[in-house]
């Protein structure tokens, strides 16, 4: 079999040199992530019109983002009265008179927008997501200074005042986070319809980086306010192989070695390869991760795995949420460089906190955090093979990034927590009932659209060895090995409600290859039957099983991932879970919600340690959902008006009561109500 990354290398750079950037799109190039010829990279992306989710969990969100969310997003971004955010873009290409209207990173949002309609285009071939494509790139090109910097607010004020404003004057204008958006839709918009012309906007902004980085200062390491470009540079290196693309990435992690006043917040206050623990702002954070990881795919440098490593522990052993969300605290203070002196105490906000500071009402956990984290992961996936990161993925996918949204995909979330309580004498700055339009700070819907119409970009990857399955669900796909040899395959499941998946060979080459299935973390009893007979191999739980052989036309792959609730437990250092599980059922984290319990409060109901729970199924506004139902206990209504502690009340009783939890990324979609995702536990 063919080196497939060794010899990409060789062909790539030597047509990079005779045709960049106008090269044709070639198959593995159009993924999502391209790591087709990244030399670090163990998994290859399959091209994003590889895959198309057909029916079951996935199939119902894939008709949800192409029937509904990404052009319901488009509608709210050309909706003048509301959003602004196209308008900014027609006042500064000069097509309408007015002022720059919304946030900074407007912009940026706007282009996670055409993201995702880049992504629906991709798998539907709909020719509205391509005219509004092309109708929209034109207003941005003319919107583009000629030396490639490009962001509304400040071109507006030049427009109509060319002494108002200059680019980079406020760290705030999130200038730099709206450019890395950009250069991400055109990489993808380019791999999917061969087209130049929104790439030939992002190229001209990456090449005033590479200018305006020549001479680099921390000064401008400090603008990297969100930095989504980390990631955006290395792909528009990706996309066009201009090696000074993949220069700047490099150059832009060790500028911010040289920053002598930096903050934990912004990630800056050490340098990068000196960091071991997440701190501060975690969209921040999960960017600049995801951005560092995709720059050691391309030049292996060990001191950046050795600092990702290290951060992805601190996270996953002591400050991810249950649900794999991220960012607990709504403010605070940095836990780093505080300890003796009090004049270099450093504020922070949406943030990661403190080692297994993880409170459950308050919980922050932003959207835009949570898909963060789901990017980073996907990136230590593909540059280390290790279905740990699979396993974090699926997690924050289907739990803390879905509950972002509603079940219609028209109503968001900007906070996540993980208990909500009517009797609480305060109010957080976050709405806690979805809203179809955040107007304090719509990142997060944009952000959830495009995440959304971009899952069956995570279901699979290509090796020098055969296919990767990381994520089931029922799908199709279409694609090509390392040997040019073609595969299509058809996977069949009710996945995750049911652990039952099936993997059919429909088409297939000559040479033996190997199929790797990811068996999660949580499935120690999984079985895998080949052609109905029971494989030799032995699954491991949290580890990839590799059938290798050669395979045929008609082959089916029969894998069975048990699928029992699951009691769970925190770490005791966890203070606001102690004494108290949470519930899961495969990837699944479920809650215990007001309409669900006519008796009593759900606030009053322990779990009792032996509790066995079915699972129902339940339709709620169109969705297919699987609730467990079970026998737990209730204590009787305490009087706790006007008081803080009460002596124990030892003739309260507890008293059977059937409970019915429901998957936590669908609460909230019946009306307005509580929710606590960890319960007290009755041994």
């Amino acid at each position: 079999m063919l080196d497939f990354k060794r010899n990409s290398n060789w062909i790539g750079l030597f047509t990079a040199i005779i045709f960049a950037p106008l090269l044709p799109v070639n198959a593995q190039e159009k993924a999502l992530v391209n790591t087709s010829i990244s030399p670090y990279a163990k998994q290859i992306s399959v091209d994003m019109d590889a895959v198309k989710w057909t029916d079951g969990f996935w199939g119902y969100w894939a008709d949800v983002s192409k029937d509904t969310m990404a052009m319901n997003m488009l509608h709210i971004y050309e909706n003048d009265t509301l959003s602004h955010g196209f308008l900014n873009f027609e006042i500064a290409a000069g097509y309408k008179e007015g002022r720059h209207r919304g946030a900074p990173f407007h912009d940026g949002d706007f282009y996670k927008t055409l993201e995702a309609l880049v992504s629906v285009y991709a798998s539907t071939k709909d020719q509205r997501y391509y005219d509004a494509l092309e109708r929209i790139i034109k207003v941005i090109a003319d919107a583009q200074r000629a030396d490639g910097y490009i962001h509304t607010s400040t071109i507006i004020k030049q427009r109509n005042n060319p002494e108002d404003a200059v680019e980079f004057e406020d760290r705030m204008n999130f200038e730099t986070y709206n450019m890395g958006h950009l250069m991400t839709a055109a990489s993808l918009h380019y791999r999917i319809t061969g087209q130049t012309n929104f790439l030939d906007i992002a190229i001209k902004a990456t090449d005033f980086l590479v200018a305006y980085h020549e001479n680099a200062t921390a000064e401008q390491a400090q603008n990297a306010i969100c930095p989504s470009h980390y990631m955006g540079v290395v792909e528009m290196y990706r996309t066009t192989r201009n090696k000074e693309y993949l220069d700047l990435a490099g150059k832009m992690i060790d500028i911010r070695g040289m920053i002598t006043d930096g903050t934990d917040h912004n990630q800056d206050r050490i340098p990068f390869r000196q960091q071991r623990e997440a701190v501060g702002h975690a969209v921040r954070a999960n960017y600049l991760y995801a951005g560092v990881a995709d720059l050691y795919a391309e030049t292996g440098e060990d001191s950046l795995m050795m600092a990702l490593e290290s951060i992805w522990k601190d996270v996953v052993t002591k400050k991810l949420y249950i649900t794999g969300a991220t960012g607990a605290l709504y403010d605070g203070v940095s836990p780093n460089g505080t300890t003796y002196k009090q004049s270099i105490i450093q504020q922070v906000h949406q943030a990661y906190g403190q080692a297994f500071q993880l409170p459950n009402i308050s919980a922050y956990n932003e959207t835009c955090a949570n898909i963060g984290n789901v990017l980073w992961n996907h990136r230590m996936l593909l540059v280390t093979g290790d279905s740990r990161y699979a396993d974090i993925l699926e997690l924050s996918l289907i739990n803390s990034v879905l509950s972002g949204t509603d079940l219609g995909g028209t109503n968001f979330n900007y906070t996540n927590p993980l208990r909500v309580d009517e009797d609480l004498p305060f109010t957080f700055r976050w709405n806690k009932v979805r809203e179809p339009y955040i107007s304090k700070s719509n990142c997060c819907p944009p952000n959830v659209v495009r995440t959304v119409a971009e899952t069956h970009n995570y279901a699979y990857a290509l090796s020098d060895n055969g296919l990767i399955v990381n994520l089931y669900g029922s799908n199709e796909l279409k694609t090509s090995l390392a040997d040019g040899s073609e595969l299509e395959l058809k996977q069949e499941t009710d996945y995750p409600w049911n652990g039952e998946i099936k993997l059919s060979i429909k088409k297939t080459g000559q040479d033996p290859f190997a199929i790797d299935l990811r068996i999660p973390a949580w499935a120690s009893q999984a079985e895998i039957t080949v052609n109905g007979e029971k494989s030799k191999e032995k699954p491991i739980a949290g580890s990839y099983l590799s059938l290798s052989r050669k395979w045929k036309k008609g082959d089916v792959i029969e894998l069975n991932l048990p699928m029992t609730a699951r009691l769970m437990e925190a770490n005791p250092l966890v203070e606001e879970t102690r004494n108290q599980v949470a519930v899961m059922r495969g990837p699944i984290v479920y809650c215990i919600e007001s309409p669900d319990l006519h008796k009593g409060r759900i606030f009053n109901v322990e779990l009792p340690a032996a509790i066995q729970f079915i699972p129902v199924k339940k339709m709620v506004k169109g969705a297919s959902l699987t609730f467990l139902v079970g026998q737990a206990l209730l204590q009787g209504k305490s009087d706790w008006e006007g008081k803080l502690y009460q002596e124990l009340d030892q003739k309260n009783t507890l008293k059977p009561i059937n409970i019915r939890l429901i998957p936590y990324f669908a609460w909230g979609n019946r009306g307005e109500s509580e929710m606590a995702v960890w319960m007290p536990l009755r041994k």
